[in-house]
């Protein structure tokens, strides 16, 4: 924990920068941790003192639940789970959108100790499958629209909304009750055969792509969300209002707006999938003063400036959050120019870091454009040569290496899933991954090359991993590759990212066909997009005679990158 003055290191107090161990440390107030080590996340904030009456409201419908009636329905709930059989380590999966249902599942199974795990509902059978089999939940919350997806499943379904299901679909899949019947239910005084819950047990499966580009899932203790709560409470002017853009199953969603802003009080408006005339309807009806965006919706909101001005009173916003991809200071000049009253308040985290890194809190601090801010509270950071592994000074760039309490932890422990298999906190049957990440002091490789300046502020110059952010959403081109090489015609590929105005990034694949084989650029692409979600789509295919590689059979990706620029542009 970063507590600086506390400390007896000669810390630099403008850069937090200690020369004697080559240490960045966060220039934030620290945040103390609970000192009982039996608690576990809900409980910890069900008894959080603050000033809010109502937690969460549908923009679509106006439906609202106030904090007394989101802990009641918490309770409930887990009950419910409980006489399901539902206990502690056992894995819940949820997939499905946004809605105010979601917060009152993930925190329910973690009361119980059992471990919350999510999914894109926008993900195929396939994609769902495989996190499945690597996850292996004992019951899935979803809606009647994700249910064909499940057919061949076993697992008991609990269904978020009373949509038809079809018979035909109905025979092949368990549903067992809805989110409504369960919080009917009246609360037990004591939840049956609840385990005893600790601080440092698991408490959410994330999946991310991490920094190798295949995905991983995170496993998160309560220590760590309570880490990200306190943060929150202790960093942030709590929003009277704020509209909840961002995917609920993502970390930035699930850390903040699930968890995180329970813990100041703010109304949270939930848009069950980002609407650009819901999220304008939303600002001006429920006066939100902050909104998160990715750069792709900025864009859009600088080009159609003047007639949403027109259209829209939007004079209660404030702040705009903006992360998940890089952000131009050009565009940050055209939103300005645009709506001089917002700050744009930048930041960066991970799905391993709970959410943590970086970010800005003052209009002050928002005028530094190229940075994605200060360390949060608590952190410790190294920016580390990737070639020697010396750590290096202020200004020097280096990839990011980061330590606190917000970070997954590296450790063996019993996860009781079915059959009661050994598994590592950290990522999740992937001890290899996890050692590669986090090495013994607790330090984890971000996998971006980064620097930090003289005041203390982190600069992500590129990303060391291979990961394509499109719309704000990871696409992993390891994932992509693997799907094009199993096509018979195919002996090769790689997938790279193109920048793009509109979305970010897209994925552009280099294919080598077969001997003898003439599948065509649609083909390839009809046969990707029948296996993935529609963010991972190849936007664009081009043929080629051999795959760049070093000698030790690494793809050349910057190689193909500006090749990819070059065709882009034709």
């Amino acid at each position: 924990m970063a507590e600086i003055s506390s400390s007896s290191l000669a810390i630099d107090p403008r850069s937090g920068f200690c020369s004697s161990n080559s240490t960045f440390y966060s220039k934030r107030t620290p945040f103390p941790l609970p000192s009982n080590l039996s608690l576990d996340i809900t409980t910890f904030l069900s008894s959080y003192p603050h000033h809010g009456k109502t937690a969460f409201v549908e923009a679509s419908s106006g439906r609202q639940i106030s904090f007394a009636e989101l802990w009641r329905a918490v309770d409930s709930v887990s009950t419910c789970l409980s006489d399901l059989g539902i206990r502690k380590g056992n894995v819940v999966l949820i997939i499905a959108p946004n809605s105010i249902f979601f917060p009152v599942v993930c925190l329910s199974v973690m009361h119980l100790g059992a471990i919350i795990t999510t999914s894109n509902p926008m993900n195929t059978p396939r994609e769902i499958s495989s996190q499945m089999a690597d996850s292996k939940p004992v019951l899935v919350f979803t809606t009647s629209q994700v249910v064909p997806k499940l057919v061949g499943s076993s697992l008991p379904i609990v269904l978020l909304d009373d949509q038809h299901v079809t018979s035909e679909v109905t025979g092949q899949v368990k549903i067992v009750t809805t989110i409504e019947e369960m919080i009917r239910k009246e609360p037990t005084d004591r939840i049956r055969a609840r385990d005893r819950v600790y601080q440092d047990d698991a408490a959410s499966l994330l999946y991310s792509s991490g920094t190798t580009g295949a995905s991983k899932g995170v496993l998160s203790s309560h220590r760590n969300l309570m880490a990200l709560v306190q943060a929150f409470s202790n960093m942030a002017t709590p929003e009277e209002a704020e509209i909840c853009t961002v995917p609920l199953f993502h970390i930035y969603g699930f850390g903040a707006f699930a968890i995180g802003k329970l813990a100041t009080g703010t109304k949270v408006v939930i848009l069950s999938k980002f609407d650009m005339t819901e999220m304008l309807s939303a600002i001006e009806k429920y006066r939100a003063t902050c909104v998160p965006l990715v750069p792709p919706i900025l864009l859009a909101l600088v080009k159609d400036a003047d007639e949403i001005r027109k259209k829209y009173d939007l004079s209660s916003l404030q702040t705009i959050v903006c992360g998940g991809a890089p952000l131009s200071k050009d565009l940050i000049n055209r939103f300005l120019e645009k709506f001089p009253t917002v700050d744009i308040r930048q930041g960066y985290a991970l799905t391993e870091t709970t959410g943590f890194g970086a970010s800005m809190l003052t209009p002050e601090e928002c005028r530094n454009y190229d940075s994605v801010g200060m360390l949060s509270p608590s952190l410790e950071a190294k920016i580390v040569d990737p070639a020697t592994g010396n750590a290096l000074k202020i200004n020097q760039r280096g990839e990011l290496w980061l330590r606190g309490p917000s970070i997954m932890k590296a450790f063996q422990f019993r996860l009781l899933l079915i059959g009661g298999a050994a598994a590592v906190l950290g990522y999740l049957n992937n001890a290899e991954a996890t050692a590669a990440t986090i090495d013994s002091e607790g330090w984890l490789k971000t996998g971006d090359l980064c620097y930090i300046d003289d005041d203390g502020y982190v600069y992500v110059v590129d990303r060391l991993k291979e990961l394509i952010k499109y719309k704000g959403f990871q696409v992993p081109p390891a994932e992509l590759e693997a799907l094009l090489i199993s096509h018979p015609q195919i002996s090769d590929a790689a997938v790279i990212p193109i920048p793009d105005d509109e979305v970010g990034q897209y994925p552009m694949a280099y294919v080598v066909r077969k001997n003898g084989c003439n599948i065509s650029e649609s083909e390839v692409m009809d046969f990707i997009s029948k296996q993935v979600a529609a963010y991972k789509r190849i936007r664009k295919v081009a043929f080629v005679s051999s795959i760049p590689k070093n000698p030790s059979g690494k793809i050349l990706r910057r190689q193909l990158m500006r090749l990819g620029l070059a065709i882009s542009r034709i």
